[in-house]
């Protein structure tokens, strides 16, 4: 298995389930007990395909659609390094009449056979405290929460 292929495909569907909010599309693409590992800013392990999907879509509904729009880029990789294909990202959102925000961080999936068992997002401390900052200045002309 070409695990970076694997990977794209998953990159792929997970821009297909939020542009469609249907978050099946990503299920061919985990273990059943595969665990997500939000890192900094993002919060605690989520365990379980299944709560794996409902932990996405809320996050998104609680973040990124809060926001006009919103660009996904690699900024270096993917590689595989031992067992584990890493890869850097950077996020971009615009809101009108705001300056946009941008996020960088990184991110390792671990897989079992073809599907994800393992995936980590990290993103620094310092990062973490801009998107604070990015909030608490601007966060009163965020869409409401879906």
């Amino acid at each position: 298995m070409d695990r970076i292929a694997r990977f794209m495909g998953y990159a792929a569907a997970f821009e297909e389930a939020y542009a469609s909010d249907d978050w099946s599309k990503i299920e061919p693409f985990f273990t059943e007990d595969a665990v997500y590992q939000p890192l900094g800013a993002f919060g605690g392990p989520i365990e379980g395909r299944e709560a794996l999907k409902a932990a996405f879509k809320k996050m998104v509904d609680a973040f990124d659609r809060r926001f006009a729009s919103r660009v996904v880029e690699v900024l270096d990789g993917p590689t595989v390094r031992d067992d584990t294909v890493w890869f850097r990202w950077a996020a971009t959102y615009t809101l009108p009449g705001t300056p946009a925000l941008r996020m960088v961080g990184e991110e390792t999936v671990v897989f079992a056979g073809d599907r994800i068992r393992h995936l980590e997002d990290r993103m620094s401390d310092e990062e973490a405290k801009k998107v604070g900052a990015y909030v608490a200045a601007h966060g009163a002309k965020l869409k409401p929460a879906a």
